[in-house]
């Protein structure tokens, strides 16, 4: 697909789900006020419909969840990037998550030299990914791990100085057969998972010009590659080679 077709698709498709979007608001709110008319039930009936919308309520905040999910998906198009230190920024996103992965038992090393060449980030999108890889980390710990940053400079396929950034957990890892799946939208190994992030987080990778790759074992976890070019003159661009 080339890129006018890919930000024409995407555009189709953004406009569709903002119209979907549209009536799910109108039906959170009627839910809304449906819920407080029972918000004191009297008996057993009412005890029910309560329940009811309060599952309505719930599936309607999902469906809300997925939709924005799908818009950062579809349009990720021109990205605003700097050389950037990859040290701090992946410092700042440890920093971030730091709480939420002291709370769920998880414990986060980092051994990111910090002379490593900047690489042209659009910052905000990058953190993004790295976000999502990690909540896709937390998932697959549920009893608490460790998580494993880890980067060098090496050269790619192509001859590229790249850095090659990975981030490794000790969770169930990813089946075999899931394995080539994982980055497909809307593909998910985890029960109520809309299969977003992973496939987000790849194309914002190849939209730096870079590439994912993972390594999985079940039972002992998981490692992904990010490899992103470090020549000063690398831009960021949309990838239209994505599925």
């Amino acid at each position: 697909m080339s890129s006018n077709q890919y930000a024409a698709l995407a555009e189709l498709a953004g406009g569709f789900i903002h119209e979907i979007k549209n009536h799910l608001g109108t039906l959170g709110l009627n839910l809304q006020l449906l819920a407080e008319d029972f918000a004191d039930p009297q008996n057993q009936r009412e005890r029910r419909a309560l329940q009811r919308v309060e599952r309505l309520q719930s599936e309607c905040q999902r469906l809300v969840d997925v939709s924005n999910d799908f818009l950062r998906f579809a349009r990720i198009e021109d990205l605003q990037c700097q050389p950037e230190d990859l040290s701090r920024t992946i410092e700042e996103m440890i920093d971030f998550f730091g709480p939420s992965a002291r709370a769920a038992g998880i414990d986060i090393k980092s051994f990111i030299p910090v002379d490593l060449p900047r690489v042209p980030l659009d910052v905000d999108l990058f953190k993004q990914a790295i976000l999502n890889l990690l909540l896709n980390a937390q998932q697959a710990m549920p009893d608490g791990g460790l998580i494993t940053f880890q980067a060098h400079v090496e050269a790619d396929r192509e001859g590229r100085q790249v850095v090659n950034l990975c981030i490794i957990d000790t969770g169930k890892g990813i089946p075999s057969q899931a394995i080539a799946r994982i980055f497909e939208p809307f593909y998910s190994t985890r029960q109520g998972g809309n299969g977003l992030g992973l496939p987000t987080t790849r194309k914002i990778i190849e939209a730096h010009q870079g590439r994912i790759d993972l390594q999985s074992e079940v039972g002992k976890g998981t490692k992904f590659s990010i490899c992103l070019p470090v020549e000063a003159h690398a831009s960021c661009e949309p990838s239209s080679s994505s599925s």
